[in-house]
């Protein structure tokens, strides 16, 4: 396969990915990741490319959220008070995957079964907001998780507000997003070296993550209904999760 074929695969993989991740308020970077690791990017361009990335599909999910007044943003500021300094500190700790990645994806796996099996019990539960001192360390344990993995933490932090109750599951979404802007834009931020190994075909990715992020986040907003939004965050979670025992 030559460079321009790879180059195209990656750019519709990333604009699907997009679509359906910011369906839920995800920006994408778990699947931005297995993506360029089943085309064989160099690692150490990765993490930095996953995160602009989310920057992108992140920042017009957010906006489209925020329209639509689907944000907590008292719930928000909670958690992302602390999460996005671990979520720089994080951005610039090397660490081997061998041990946290299949962790972390049982535990997606395991949260993706509940969602996608029981939604309309979950959406039917009266929403309950945590108290200040329990919402801090979860945003900063969350946040810290952000920049290890180069993601924006939203895909931990979404099926632990639906199954604890923190919030209605629209804006979970919409909370998810915001989250994941801010800590993604710390993530780079705390490993900005790692911006030199940005690849020269970035516009086309970014131009195709912002494409489908406009079409997944207009349906995430207005147009799904919630018990449908849980399924759909069900196995976007699934997803990330194979992807995590796996890799």
């Amino acid at each position: 396969m030559d460079l321009s074929s790879t180059i195209l695969i990656i750019a519709v993989l990333i604009g699907f990915a997009a679509c359906l991740y910011t369906m839920v308020g995800h920006g994408g970077a778990s699947a931005y990741l297995a993506i360029m690791a089943l085309l064989a990017v160099a690692p150490e361009v990765m993490r930095p490319t996953a995160l602009a990335l989310n920057l992108v599909a992140a920042g017009i999910a957010t906006m489209r959220y925020v329209h639509a007044g689907q944000i907590n943003w008292r719930l928000l500021a909670m958690f992302v008070i602390a999460a996005a300094p671990a979520a720089y500190i994080g951005g610039g700790i090397p660490i081997s995957p061998t041990l946290y990645r299949p962790l972390v994806g049982i535990v997606l796996l395991l949260a993706a079964v509940k969602l996608f099996w029981s939604p309309a019990q979950l959406v039917m539960r009266e929403a309950r907001p945590p108290r200040v001192w329990l919402a801090l360390p979860v945003g900063a344990a969350l946040g810290l998780l952000a920049g290890l993995t180069g993601t924006g933490g939203g895909i931990f932090l979404s099926p632990l507000v639906i199954l604890l109750g923190w919030e209605d599951t629209r804006k979970t979404s919409g909370i998810a997003a915001a989250f994941i802007l801010i800590n993604s834009a710390a993530g780079l931020a705390g490993n900005y070296t790692s911006v030199g190994s940005l690849p020269d075909e970035l516009p086309i990715y970014a131009g195709m993550a912002a494409a489908g992020a406009i079409a997944g986040s207009w349906l995430g907003a207005r147009r799904l209904d919630k018990t449908r939004l849980l399924q759909g965050l069900g196995v976007v979670l699934a997803i990330a999760g194979v992807k995590l025992v796996l890799t």
